[in-house]
């Protein structure tokens, strides 16, 4: 009996120790039929083409059509593929029919900078990926004195430590902020930065431009602007002035038209 229960045991331990093996070796010899290239989220971003992603395959020089699965260069692909910016992170597998797959996460878009004769995107992770003109995504737009360096065009996050003097950080955080907050999300179009290093918006209703001064204490400045556009504009009209000033402590100073 005791025979019997150690053959029992014995037998779907051997399964599962050869049958991987024996599985591997089945599927390392089949030929690939063909690549499956996903890019997530490209319902709502397209930053990227599923043709780019086969473009870099077919240049990376290795052959893949035909070729046993055990000979597809795998890492080498998936590090080439990487390399675009516009992907957060990309994953490059075989599954046991020999189909190469590729599958690829775009980034997020927080804001857009146009600065310096450049044209950028910043993500959530705070990331600049450089505007190709393929789709530019309904953003806040921000431009004036921006700097973009070389560290972050190389994929150096702009919250990273070497990038601690940019007001790029500050002004993400503003973005953020009105992103999420519906009323100001609709009235905010652009924000501009001077040469003093002071904000400018520009609003999407009347034609006035909105002086915040520094990003010290922003939402304070955006709450007294809300109370005056609710209080004041409604009775006076949207185009009486032709800016409006936060800069000062718990006032707003505005130059007629």
């Amino acid at each position: 009996m005791k025979v019997i229960i150690k053959i029992l045991i014995i037998i779907p331990a051997l399964y599962l120790v050869v049958m991987p093996v024996y599985l591997e070796h089945l599927t390392g010899s089949v030929p690939c039929p063909g690549i499956s290239i996903k890019i997530n989220d490209s319902s709502s971003y397209h930053f990227i083409t599923r043709r780019e992603v086969a473009n870099i395959i077919s240049q990376s020089g290795a052959k893949i059509i035909g070729q046993p699965v055990k000979e597809l260069p795998l890492p080498e692909i998936e590090g080439k593929i990487a390399l675009r910016r516009e992907l957060k992170d990309a994953e490059v597998y075989t599954t046991i029919d020999g189909v190469l797959h590729v599958s690829g996460d775009q980034r997020n878009p927080v804001m857009r900078v146009i600065a310096g004769g450049g044209d950028y995107f910043i993500d959530d992770e705070g990331v600049v990926i450089r505007s190709r003109g393929l789709y530019n995504p309904r953003l806040h737009i921000v431009g004036g004195n921006i700097r973009i360096t070389s560290p972050m065009l190389n994929g150096v996050s702009i919250f990273d430590s070497i990038n601690k003097n940019s007001i790029l950080r500050d002004i993400y955080e503003f973005v953020v902020f009105i992103n999420n907050d519906t009323f100001w999300s609709a009235q905010i179009d652009q924000i501009y930065v001077d040469n003093d290093d002071e904000i400018d918006l520009i609003p999407r209703l009347g034609n006035n431009i909105i002086h915040l001064g520094t990003m010290e204490n922003f939402e304070g400045k955006l709450r007294n602007l809300e109370a005056f556009y609710k209080k004041v504009l409604p009775e006076v009209g949207w185009n009486k002035y032709e800016l409006i000033n936060l800069e000062f402590k718990d006032q707003i100073v505005c130059r007629k038209r």
